[in-house]
């Protein structure tokens, strides 16, 4: 018989046998007929061409080979309890793991610095990696290289999980002394009428807006595109150019800039931000932990602005 053709309900029935030094006390230990724990010993006694146990008088000595072997069967049974039923128990105390996440770098800014103080206050021994998105799709969440993403996109792969974690609507973001916070009212024509820059990491010149602009006859004028919300507020502080962005991630940026914030004239679904990871991490503990906490400092911005 070869390794991989042994049962290993035969190491659970040894292991109950050597402790309990009985058949009859095997099978209650394990929750089975006695005639059936005596059909495992058997099967025991014909793979290890020993007897295991024998009859002296009215109760069963363990041979020598039993004896030798006890300690060890004990600690692989518990071995293989550990790979097949791992532990749920999670001691964040002692938790040492590092963790990839690839979020939208204005998530980062807005609700990393939340995630990585509860991370820290619950569990010290974690680290954090936030690495940059990429301007095309790569596969290190399918790969396991990447442990949480959080954008605007919901991800189709089938093996890629995703939680709509939060959304927020779209404001107009313009210099203060900008000719739109002059009028009483910012319409859809006059919000066309302005030169505009795009965020977009792929470097798109149109997106969603394009499309509600159209429905009303009207179209904009998009003079450049920047990759962060960062950059493109850079481009604004100094001109009359414009850009629509989602209001969470925006509103303490913006106000670091000195920039204002205008209400679009448009119906515009909500932004949405989704959390997405590999179904490989469903059952994690310390995976779970952290999914918990992202959700928690993703949702945040969002609460505050449905408070004001």
């Amino acid at each position: 018989m070869t390794l991989m053709q042994l049962d290993l309900n035969l190491l659970a029935a040894l292991d109950a046998l050597l402790e309990e030094g009985s058949v009859a006390g095997a099978a209650a230990r394990l929750h089975v007929t006695a005639p059936a724990m005596s059909r495992s010993l058997g099967r025991i006694r014909r793979t290890t061409g020993d007897q295991i146990l024998v009859r002296t008088g009215h109760t069963m000595t363990p041979t020598p080979y039993a004896i030798a072997v006890r300690e060890q069967v004990h600690t692989l049974l518990q071995q293989v309890q550990g790979v097949l039923a791992p532990s749920r128990e999670l001691d964040l105390t002692t938790l040492e793991r590092t963790f990839t996440l690839r979020w939208h770098d204005s998530l980062v800014a807005l609700s990393g610095p939340t995630l990585l103080a509860a991370v820290r206050k619950q569990a010290p021994g974690v680290r954090l990696r936030f690495t940059a998105e990429s301007s095309i799709d790569t596969p290190e969440l399918r790969r396991g290289e990447v442990d949480l993403e959080a954008n605007a996109n919901r991800p189709t792969a089938p093996d890629i999980r995703a939680d709509r974690v939060a959304e927020t609507r779209h404001v107009i973001v313009v210099r203060q002394k900008h000719p739109l916070t002059r009028v009483k009212a910012v319409t859809a024509a006059r919000y066309a009428a302005s030169e505009h820059i795009t965020i977009s990491r792929r470097g798109r010149l149109s997106n969603a807006l394009d499309d509600a602009l159209a429905q009303l006859g009207l179209t904009r004028r998009v003079v450049a595109t920047a990759p962060t919300e960062a950059a493109a507020f850079a481009f604004v502080r100094g001109s009359d150019l414009l850009i629509t962005a989602p209001e969470s991630t925006t509103r303490a940026a913006a106000a670091d800039f000195g920039l204002t914030l205008l209400p679009l004239p448009l119906e515009l679904p909500p932004a949405p931000v989704y959390l997405s990871w590999h179904q490989r991490y469903d059952t994690d503990p310390a995976h779970v932990w952290l999914r918990d906490l992202a959700r928690a400092a993703l949702a945040s911005p969002t609460r505050r602005q449905s408070a004001r």
